[in-house]
């Protein structure tokens, strides 16, 4: 069996975009059914959903530096795109392609949501017990950071023939 590995943009692109079509859809279900209503329970007080609308950067921190998380994201974008496009493993391809996902549909909200143009703030409804509130990109985020630390610690693939 050949694991030798090999370009897997298509793959990539195709979780990417999932991910920012899921992300987008739920947020405007979000922002459709929270506007002016009270939180939601999902689990108790655990997990609520509730709206709000992010300036800053995680844990709503650098709320007045919007344009910085703007260009930052777009040079993620950038980044992994180019990365992408080099010899993958596929592991590695999926947790790169759900930090592209969720690194693009945030871009998207900063470049395209009130207030302005590299000024958006970003969508988040789903409150962990009030530590912090996210959005389904920001799960994608973590969850391809902590699959790619994961495989950090895996064997190396090595090739059939090496």
């Amino acid at each position: 069996m050949n694991t030798t590995p090999v370009r897997r943009l298509p793959l990539a692109l195709g979780i990417a975009v999932v991910v920012v079509v899921l992300d987008q859809v739920t947020k405007l279900w979000a922002v459709r059914t929270l506007t002016d209503h009270a939180p939601i329970r999902v689990i108790g007080d655990f997990i609520r959903f509730r709206l709000l609308y992010n300036p800053g950067a995680a844990f709503s921190m650098g709320e007045n530096a919007t344009w910085l998380f703007t260009i930052i994201a777009a040079v993620a974008v950038g980044a992994l795109l180019w990365y992408l496009t080099r010899p993958q493993p596929t592991n590695r391809a999926v947790g790169l392609a759900l930090l592209l996902g969720g690194a693009t549909t945030h871009l998207g909200d900063r470049l395209f949501r009130a207030p302005g143009f590299a000024r958006g703030h970003v969508v988040d409804f789903i409150d962990y017990n009030g530590w912090f509130v996210g959005n389904v990109a920001d799960i994608a985020l973590v969850g391809g950071a902590a699959w790619l630390i994961l495989l950090s610690f895996a064997k190396p693939e090595v090739p059939a023939n090496g």
